[in-house]
């Protein structure tokens, strides 16, 4: 990473801001799904894309281009270094976009065996059975494999930055090195490390996010976001075979306002998170635990984390703690929530209290055994995304405390 590279927040700040309709410090909303033309002539212009909202156009209709939900996506291209970003209704309809609109039938996909439950589906039953796309699912941390895995119908190499649920790190400038030698395109997965990370920095294409999670923070909204090229995005948005134009994954213009609100404080938690997680992750390795945080120099990935990564956001807000079996885990988080009140048992993550999921059995359930093996995702694996509410120190009590109730420590 370069010395000078602006970091996130300063990208962020660099960025012209929109003042409200009647100047207001805030942005309006702009609820309209239909939009003027001063002259008819317009019109046809638009519809055949020879201009637009920054091609001497305008806005012609809302799952086209939205006001609103256009400068959430200026913010998010900022904070990921990208010319150019776009907001969905979740997140896998930003990775589905993302992924259509680089892919054709017949085409090949290279992805981590390692994902979240959902774009495994996608990836490994949805698209070969719908569009003709196939995908071969190998150890991101064994270059060769992927190598190996490349075909000469290989369009695209897919990994999340920080693997779901077993956080382990992609090396993202080998893998584009990788992609782009093979004639891909390097598409990451970010929702795990907003600020932490920046993909694109180090070589890859495309980054989508689920911004679900992390960045809006208080788990009231899905919604999902793809960064990457001008030319890329804008792609996405053709009115004949834009995935994110024909398909409709269409971000509600007030959702993309609320969001927008957060994306200031996105830092201050993100620090506070990683903070947390990695106080949590020292005291349950020093109770002897066998616990996977990224920040612990005794993890895989802690190096490479520490080269590629923004130390100063630290090194994530999820943690994760091998129960040994799924009874063992279901009864930890049983005490956790209904006799500490340390978190909740819940499959997302991002939240300002902390939740809790055995990922076997419900975020990765869409792998089979044999696929849950292969990514090394046991039973037993519980995945605590850390939140930040109550002290450090009273909830680290009352993690203890269930640790010793269940006879883990």
């Amino acid at each position: 990473m370069s010395s000078d590279a602006l970091d996130p927040v300063e990208r962020l700040a660099a960025l012209r801001h929109e003042f409200g309709e009647h100047g207001g410090v805030n942005m309006s909303i702009e609820a309209s799904t239909t939009f003027t033309v001063m002259e008819a002539g317009t019109m046809p212009d638009i519809f055949n894309g020879r201009l637009g909202p920054d091609a001497g156009g305008c806005f012609l209709y809302g799952r086209h281009f939205n006001p609103t939900v256009y400068v959430l996506g200026r913010q998010l291209a900022a904070l990921e270094a990208a010319e150019a970003g776009y907001c969905t209704g979740s997140g896998l309809g930003a990775i589905s976009s993302a992924l259509l609109g680089l892919l054709d039938h017949g085409d090949h996909v290279v992805a981590s065996d390692t994902l979240y439950g959902g774009t495994w589906a996608m990836l490994a039953e949805f698209f070969p059975k719908k569009c003709g796309i196939t995908t071969s699912f190998v150890d991101m941390q064994n270059p060769e494999a992927i190598k190996a895995a490349c075909t000469p119908r290989t369009k695209v190499v897919y990994t999340e930055s920080l693997s779901n649920p077993t956080l382990r790190v992609a090396d993202i400038p080998q893998l584009a090195h990788i992609a782009h030698t093979a004639g891909a395109q390097l598409v990451v997965d970010n929702t795990f490390t907003p600020l932490a990370m920046s993909p694109i920095e180090h070589g890859a294409d495309v980054v989508v996010h689920s911004l679900t999670k992390f960045i809006n923070g208080a788990s009231d909204f899905i919604a999902g976001a793809v960064c990457g090229r001008a030319d890329f995005v804008g792609s996405l948005m053709d009115l004949h075979l834009g995935p994110l134009m024909i398909l409709g994954p269409t971000m509600d213009p007030q959702v993309a306002h609320s969001i927008s609100l957060r994306i200031p404080h996105l830092p201050i938690r993100m620090i506070e998170h990683a903070k947390r997680a990695m106080t949590f992750a020292k005291r349950l390795e020093a109770l002897g635990l066998q616990v996977g945080y990224p920040g612990l120099p005794t993890h895989p990935d802690h190096q490479l984390f520490s080269r590629i990564g923004r130390p100063e956001y630290g090194f994530g807000g999820l943690l994760t703690i091998d129960a040994g079996t799924r009874e063992r885990a279901e009864a930890l988080m049983d005490d956790l929530q209904n006799e500490e009140g340390f978190g909740f048992m819940a499959v997302s993550l991002g939240y300002f209290d902390t939740l809790m999921s055995c990922s076997a059995s419900s975020t990765s359930s869409e792998m089979d055994e044999a696929a849950l093996a292969s990514a090394g995702i046991r039973p037993g694996l519980i995945r605590m995304s850390i939140g930040y509410t109550g002290s450090l120190e009273q909830r680290w009590l009352q993690l203890e405390r269930a640790l010793t109730r269940n006879g883990l420590v």
